[in-house]
């Protein structure tokens, strides 16, 4: 009995290492089916994997390593922006606070744009810096400045003062092609040392996380276990390939409610740059569309309030800021958009990214569905305001000024400049149509939200004042002729 037992831990053992055995009819005999030759091919298989991916990842650090730069940079600081400084007590024994120079440390690399070199960074690390030095693996420095810088990803344009033919660039790869478990190579200067590489995998995709500063939020974000410290802002992640797919941007290190973390740090997408990147070397930002909408995904709550089937795939209208274009558009709170242009909308991020990619101006055509009823509408896009605005944004047209009471089934509003721009219009003169009732006098008439009202009844209409008087003045049943200008082109509509 001890020999069998003394034989079956023989076996677990072998066969926890990787061989196979055999038994004879006698259970006290054990033969082994394979022999030492296939442990050696294991063996040599493993090491050639291994080997293989070593050199796979020495070959990326050397293809990237060399377009990695180091970022120093000053930054004024305002004294008076302290309050221990501006305090009564601090300035009776200390006098005046004076102004002061900071310094900060951050990543980038350098990237090749048409016959010319640029750095990219994170917007952050060169906020407000009064000078830039760029310093590369080689030792030497030099001045770089900014030549634009986008807040909504997060990512900075640097161009180097002087002869950049000596830096070599990196090679941009394809975000969108990432999926997790692939290699993850972070390059950058931690802490203040020096171009340290770091890796691990891909640990998820497609992050959405609010910024550190509370300003807006990060879409769309690379997750890697990759370490990645104060320091590694701006410095480039790269695949096995070499190639970069995304910028270092995030590091999280405690929850809300303080339980460490490690080990979870975020990227931007590379193709994220990559769709503003002309934009920001020509322009020096970004100019986005903007609907002027709040958002909401469709899940059990959401679809029990709203009244639509959980399943619905589209996003939910939560607010509609007064005077800009979906409001102009006739837009409402609870409506469902499922299609934007040719483009099918799954989620509240569908919307953010495809309005986003087009530029201001566009006229864009949406389906919604309202009350079980699909309707298509179309808005012109404004501009997208920037990360700081939204903070405390609540649209372009003033509640007083912009909604009034409604005649004739018409709800109009005040033109602003945003409205007039988004119309293409040149002047504030008029007001513009925010709803039409239906079966109503204007709602059977043909008009729509956007047109703009320029006359009643061969009266000019200058303002929202003079529409109240005028249509007042004409009474519910009265005869009642518009002057409206749509599309470029000016129109009479009888109702």
């Amino acid at each position: 009995m001890r020999r069998f037992t003394l034989v079956g831990v023989l076996v677990l053992v072998l066969v926890g290492a990787g061989l196979t055995v055999a038994w004879v009819r006698s259970p006290s005999v054990f033969v082994r089916a394979t022999g030492v030759a296939a442990v050696a091919q294991s063996a040599d298989l493993n090491q050639s994997v291994t080997d293989s991916g070593t050199s796979a990842v020495k070959q990326a650090i050397a293809a990237v390593g060399p377009a990695v730069v180091r970022i120093d940079v000053t930054v004024q600081v305002d004294a008076t922006s302290s309050e221990l400084l501006n305090d009564p007590f601090f300035r009776q024994y200390f006098g005046q606070p004076q102004d002061r120079e900071s310094e900060g440390v951050g990543s980038g690399f350098v990237i090749a744009y048409g016959d010319d070199k640029y750095v990219l960074t994170n917007g952050h690390v060169v906020a407000d810096a009064t000078s830039i030095r760029l310093v590369d693996t080689a030792g030497e420095e030099w001045e770089a400045v900014v030549v634009g810088a986008d807040d909504v990803v997060d990512v900075a344009v640097l161009r180097v003062v002087g002869d950049a033919a000596s830096l070599q660039a990196a090679v941009l790869g394809d975000s969108d092609g990432v999926e997790v478990g692939d290699w993850a190579i972070a390059f950058g200067n931690p802490l203040g040392l020096s171009y340290t590489v770091t890796m691990g995998i891909i640990s998820a995709l497609g992050r959405d996380l609010a910024k550190p500063d509370g300003a807006g939020v990060f879409y769309n974000l690379i997750q890697t276990d990759a370490a990645i410290n104060p320091g590694n802002s701006g410095g480039p992640l790269v695949n096995a390939r070499g190639e970069v797919i995304g910028i270092n941007t995030m590091i999280t290190r405690a929850t809300q409610t303080g339980i460490a973390v490690e080990g979870i740090n975020f990227a931007v997408p590379i193709n994220s740059v990559k769709a503003i990147l002309t934009q920001l070397v020509e322009t020096g930002s970004v100019k986005r569309g903007w609907l002027g909408i709040g958002l909401a995904n469709i899940n059990a709550e959401t679809a029990a309030a709203v009244g639509i089937d959980p399943k619905m795939k589209g996003a939910i209208v939560s607010r509609v800021f007064r005077g800009d274009p979906a409001d102009v558009a006739g837009i409402q709170v609870e409506d469902v958009i499922v299609r934007i242009g040719n483009t099918a909308i799954r989620s509240a991020e569908d919307v953010s990214q495809t309005i986003g990619g087009l530029p201001v101006g566009a006229s864009v055509e949406m389906e919604i569905v309202r009350g079980g009823d699909h309707l298509v509408v179309t808005a012109i896009l404004g501009e997208r305001p920037s990360e700081a605005d939204l903070a405390n944004y609540q649209g372009q047209a003033a509640p007083d000024a912009n909604q009034v009471e409604t005649y004739f089934g018409l709800t109009v509003g005040a033109i602003t400049e945003t409205i007039a721009g988004q119309l293409g219009l040149n002047s504030t003169e008029g007001v513009v149509i925010m709803d039409v009732a239906r079966d109503s006098r204007a709602g059977r008439s043909g008009l729509s939200t956007g047109d703009v009202i320029l006359g009643l009844n061969q009266r000019e209409i200058a303002s929202v004042d003079a529409w109240n008087a005028a249509a007042a003045a004409v009474g519910s049943d009265g005869a009642v002729t518009l002057t409206i200008y749509r599309n470029g082109r000016l129109a009479f509509v009888t109702l």
